[in-house]
């Protein structure tokens, strides 16, 4: 995993070095850039790199392959040795013991249709001498970032946007993108923090023209949306199929030539992979959780008790909640958009101290998605009933149970005035925003009626919360120390398995996740996971209230608040007071906001727009 950078823009070799600086902790290993020049463009390429195949100087980057072609690459491709295998027997020769090479060589043979054998994340740009062209692709889920500006036949890419931004003096902030974090809690794709770069979409490959100028994005990859490839077997044949995959592609992102490690947190997901690994490596496997100076927020104890149950070597990180309060201070350094998950924070005092002893992490990250997992999907599938009721009847219901004290009751109460049960979840993951900025081409997803309504929620939040939350939050929080995440349940063959199973294989009854169980039960006893299903968080709501209460009244004050676009300040002001005052926690809007004026105030000088 590492840091790439390529533009035609005429920058001087110093300008290009301090581009690679600002996100040289994605790859402090080796810094390299190369120049290009032809009659009618000049290109400069860079990368950082973080070394975890073939160690040796020979793969550094930018990498050059039978003179024609040069390459910038930022992740792995995990089957690259079966892809070298099929090439070598074509002819093919190799120098290297790394997939950077194998990449080269498989768009030589394959042209534009290569990323279709390739098994990973990743995010390359190819510059093809004879053609004259950039070819570049992001992997199917969007685990690598991609950013690019265009302008006629000025083009720049990174893999961070700050390295676009520096020196790049035509960017104006979005107030779209705002409006967007403001609904979402991050900047969605192609959308970027600025009007004139955007982002290239997960499962999308580009050709750019360098004498036209052109620029063509096509797309290679898709979740099966019209549900046209199904499961015809037995719920036992379906156990079988998956724990064979999931087998096979927890034992291909073991293969590194650092230490690796699995992060483990005592969940279904993480316990899995886990599981799966003791299973295939050889030497004994590192896990890794994380225990927090609160009993509240204290999870350790069932990630040790999975890990005594495997004989893992387990680490218990003992975090104190000052770490987590002191990285908020440089937040926008690494997570270089806004970005208000707040998993975020957790995430890096993980993978900080896992650094420690490994440069590579597995982890159970898309499980909830393609397995149905999340409590909202129970939540959204027991309300559907109610939306079966005549809307009128509906609405005298919800008049009447708004009546009552208890917040469930509540909650149902305006689930229940919605008509459709599309938008009731729609709303319920962005909160009372614009409909505006709720109208996302991802919407085709949710608004699909060739599936059903379980089916639907969790594409769409394939496309976007796993895409535009999870896949940043851990890119950004594992590359600020330079560690390397894989998740072998974002394998592109999980998900295309996972989709074409029947939903009761999946949830049946009140058992989520359900066929993932049933493969874990297999290795870890049930019993062990008889208990509530938790998030990865910090007590935001008790540090707004007593920690950061003043740097939140600093902040987010009269003048603050009037600087943020598109926000109702009067109705923000009584939120933050009813927080304070312990009358309603609204930590994931105070939060949301801090995040945004942190930003804000680090980048002045931009036209908002």
């Amino acid at each position: 995993m590492c840091g790439i950078y390529g533009s035609t823009i005429s920058y001087n070799e110093s300008q290009v070095k301090d581009k690679l600086k600002r996100t040289a902790f994605r790859g402090p290993d080796q810094m390299g850039w190369k120049f290009y020049k032809s009659d009618n463009y000049t290109i400069n390429f860079g990368h950082n790199r973080l070394s975890i195949i073939d160690l040796d100087p020979r793969s550094n980057q930018p990498f050059s392959y039978q003179e024609n072609v040069e390459i910038v690459f930022n992740g792995e491709i995990y089957n690259f040795r079966d892809i070298k295998d099929r090439l070598h027997k074509k002819g093919y020769t190799f120098k290297t013991k790394g997939d950077t090479e194998v990449i080269c060589a498989a768009y030589l043979e394959y042209g534009e249709d290569c990323v279709n054998h390739f098994n990973g994340m990743f995010a390359f740009v190819i510059y093809d001498k004879i053609k004259h062209q950039f070819f570049g692709a992001r992997d199917r889920l969007g685990q690598k970032p991609f950013y690019y500006y265009h302008n006629g036949k000025s083009f720049e890419f990174a893999s961070q946007v700050s390295s676009i931004q520096l020196y790049n003096t035509g960017l104006t902030i979005s107030e779209k993108a705002i409006d967007s974090y403001l609904t979402w809690s991050t900047v969605p794709d192609p959308l970027s923090i600025f009007n004139e770069v955007k982002k290239l979409r997960p499962g999308s490959s580009f050709v750019f023209n360098l004498n036209s100028g052109s620029f063509d994005v096509k797309t290679y990859w898709d979740i099966d949306h019209k549900g046209e490839n199904k499961f015809l077997g037995t719920y036992s044949e379906a156990q079988s199929e998956l724990k064979t995959i999931l087998s096979d592609a927890v034992k291909i992102r073991l293969f590194a030539d650092v230490p690796v490690g699995v992060f483990l947190s005592g969940g279904i997901d993480s316990s899995l992979i886990a599981s799966l690994a003791t299973k295939t490596s050889q030497a004994k496997v590192k896990t890794f959780s994380v225990k927090f100076n609160d009993k509240g927020f204290d999870e350790s104890i069932y990630a040790q008790e999975v890990a005594d149950h495997l004989n893992t070597e387990h680490n218990v990180i003992e975090c104190n909640y000052k770490e987590g309060i002191d990285l908020i201070e440089n937040f926008h350094h690494y997570y270089d958009e806004p970005f208000a998950d707040p998993s975020a924070i957790p995430s890096m005092l993980l993978a900080k101290h896992t650094k420690e002893q490994v440069t590579v992490a597995l982890s159970g990250d898309a499980g909830d998605e393609s397995f149905i997992g999340y409590h909202r999907y129970n939540w959204i599938n027991k309300g559907s009933k109610f939306m079966k009721m005549p809307y009128a009847s509906r609405l005298a219901i919800s008049k009447l149970v708004s009546l009552f004290p208890n917040y469930r009751l509540k909650i149902l109460s305006e689930y229940m005035k919605y008509k459709s049960v599309d938008l009731a979840y729609l709303d319920s993951i962005t909160g009372e925003s614009k409909m505006k900025s709720k109208d996302v081409e991802e919407l085709k997803y949710l608004m699909n009626s060739e599936k059903n309504l379980l089916e639907r929620v969790t594409d769409f939040d394939i496309k976007t919360y796993l895409n535009w939350t999870i896949n940043t939050k851990v890119d950004r929080a594992t590359m600020a120390y330079s560690l390397e995440a894989r998740a072998p349940l974002m394998d592109y063959r999980v998900v295309e398995f996972a989709e074409s199973l029947p939903t009761k294989f999946k949830f049946k009854g009140n058992n989520q996740k359900r066929i993932l169980k049933d493969v874990l039960y297999q290795y870890v006893p049930k019993h062990i996971f008889n208990r509530p299903k938790a998030g990865f968080t910090m007590p935001f709501e008790v540090w707004f209230r007593e920690d950061l209460k003043d740097y939140v009244l600093a902040e987010l004050n009269d003048e603050g608040l009037n600087q943020i676009p598109n926000i109702d300040v009067a109705k923000v002001k009584s939120q933050i007071q009813q927080h304070l005052d312990g009358s309603w926690n609204y930590y994931p809007i105070i939060w949301k906001l801090l995040v945004l004026k942190q930003w804000l105030n680090n980048n002045k000088g931009y036209v908002i727009k």
